[in-house]
């Protein structure tokens, strides 16, 4: 289940808050401390292709568009 299907189901069972509790122990995300969906994008917030060398912390798009401005040369 993904976080926002989670996050729809609260307006169903505004009305019964006994129901929502129960709901929102049993079928929250889980907390996660390792992994690589922790590890995100500053710029756009992606998951994937992420560049954490020299803790740049940015996917492989965002690092194309601003490698000249922190003083990346391509060599080809």
């Amino acid at each position: 289940m993904t976080t926002s299907n989670y996050t729809k189901v609260f307006k169903q069972l505004k009305t019964k808050p006994v129901k929502l509790k129960k709901y929102k122990k049993h079928n929250a995300p889980k907390k996660r401390s390792v992994g690589a969906m922790l590890r995100k994008c500053r710029v756009c917030g992606r998951t994937h292709a992420h560049v954490s060398k020299y803790q740049l912390h940015l996917c492989r798009q965002c690092f194309r568009e601003s490698a000249k401005e922190l003083g990346f040369k391509k060599y080809s």
